[in-house]
C-alpha cells in the first residue's frame, strides 16, 4: 500500500527527481565552468557579496591571534630588556675598568719618563699597598722591600714630584714617609730665582711650610720650589711643592711661607723608588783609591810572607852585644 501525503501538504515533484535533478544541474554547470568559465563572473560577484560576512566571522580568530601574538611579544620584549639593561651594565663597567686602565697605563708612562730622566743608578716601580697604622703620621706602605732592593733613606716620586722618602723596610714591604709628615725636613731651592730654604711637614690640610726665610726674601705666590740636592738624598731638581701664601708681619723677623706639594701624596697608586745610594758610594771611594800613599810607606805587592822576609835586614843591632865584643877583642 503506497502512501502518499494528503493535498494539504503536497510540495511539487518528489524528493528524487528534485535529487536528480540538481546533480544534473551541478555536473552541467562544472563542465560549463571547466570548459568556458562561464561561472567565473558568478563567482567574483557572489565571493564580493560574502567577503564582509567572511570578514566578520573571522574578525573573533583574528582577534585571538592578535591577543596571543601581543602576550608573547611582550614578553619577549621584557626578557630582552633586561637582557639589554644586564649588558648595558656590564659594558659600563668594563668602560670604567679600560678607562682606569688607560689612565694608570699613561701615568706609568709619564713615571717611568721622569725616572729615565733623573741621573740616578736605578729606579724600582711598586705599587701603594696601604696606609700606615698610626693615623697621626701620613705614611703609606709600598709593595717592594729589601729583596727588590729597596733601602731606607731612598727617595720616592711620583709622575708629578717628590712622593716622600723609605723610612722603614722589609724583605716585601717598605713604609714611605710623605713629604707632608711631620718628620721630613727637604732642602729645596726656588726656581725661578735660585733661593735655597728648607721645607717642613706636618702642617694641617697636607701642606708644607719654608721656615726662617727672611720677611724680605724673594718669595711669591705659584713660585715653584724642587729639590737642591745639597743633602745628598734627593737628586736635584725633583719638583717638590708650589707657593701658595706668603705671610709677611714687621714684627716678626721671618716669614710665613706655605706650600702645596705637587706630588698627588694622597691619591696615586704606583710610585718610583730612585736608588742614589750606589752612585753616592762610588763617589766617595773613587778619591780614596785615587790618593796617594805616604813616601815613607811602600805599597804591598807581594804576599803575606814577604814583610816578614824583608823586615829581618832592617832589624837595628843590640847595642849592649856590640859592646861585650869590643871587650873580649
Amino acid at each position: 500500500m503506497e502512501y502518499t501525503p494528503p493535498p494539504l501538504f503536497k510540495q511539487g515533484p518528489s524528493a528524487r527527481v528534485r535529487l536528480a535533478f540538481f546533480v544534473a544541474l551541478s555536473v552541467g554547470l562544472l563542465f560549463l565552468d571547466s570548459r568556458f568559465a562561464a561561472m567565473e563572473v558568478v563567482r567574483k560577484a557572489v565571493g564580493t557579496v560574502l567577503y564582509p560576512l567572511q570578514k566578520i566571522a573571522s574578525l573573533p580568530i583574528e582577534w585571538g591571534q592578535s591577543g596571543v601574538d601581543y602576550l608573547t611579544s611582550l614578553n619577549t620584549l621584557q626578557s630582552e630588556n633586561k637582557t639589554l639593561i644586564l649588558e648595558q651594565l656590564q659594558d659600563k663597567q668594563r668602560l670604567h675598568e679600560l678607562e682606569t686602565l688607560r689612565q694608570e697605563n699613561e701615568k706609568l708612562r709619564k713615571l717611568m719618563n721622569v725616572g729615565n730622566t733623573l741621573k740616578v743608578k736605578r729606579s724600582i716601580l711598586s705599587e701603594i699597598v696601604s696606609d700606615a697604622r698610626d693615623p697621626f703620621s701620613r705614611k703609606i706602605i709600598i709593595g717592594k722591600g729589601l729583596i727588590q732592593g729597596v733601602k731606607e733613606g731612598m727617595p720616592v716620586i711620583d709622575e708629578l714630584g717628590l712622593l716622600g722618602q723609605v723610612t722603614r723596610a722589609f724583605p716585601s714591604r717598605a713604609e714611605v714617609s710623605l713629604i707632608t709628615d711631620k718628620e721630613q725636613i727637604i732642602p729645596v731651592e726656588n726656581l725661578r730665582n735660585g733661593i735655597r730654604s728648607v721645607a717642613y711637614g706636618g702642617l694641617d690640610g697636607g701642606l708644607i711650610e719654608l721656615r726662617f726665610m727672611a720677611a724680605n726674601a724673594d718669595i711669591e705666590n705659584n713660585d715653584l720650589l724642587v729639590t737642591s740636592g745639597l743633602d745628598g738624598v734627593y737628586p736635584r731638581g725633583i719638583p717638590v711643592a708650589r707657593v701658595i701664601r706668603v705671610e709677611r708681619n714687621s714684627r716678626y723677623a721671618f716669614a710665613s711661607i706655605f706650600c702645596e706639594p705637587i706630588a698627588g701624596v694622597e691619591r696615586h697608586r704606583f710610585v718610583l723608588v730612585l736608588d742614589t745610594f750606589r752612585e753616592k758610594i762610588a763617589t766617595d771611594v773613587q778619591p780614596a783609591t785615587s790618593a796617594p800613599m805616604p813616601g815613607n810607606i811602600a805599597p804591598n805587592t807581594g804576599s803575606a810572607s814577604t814583610p816578614a822576609t824583608n823586615a829581618a835586614p832592617a832589624t837595628a843591632p843590640n847595642p849592649k852585644n856590640t859592646t861585650e865584643a869590643g871587650n873580649g877583642n
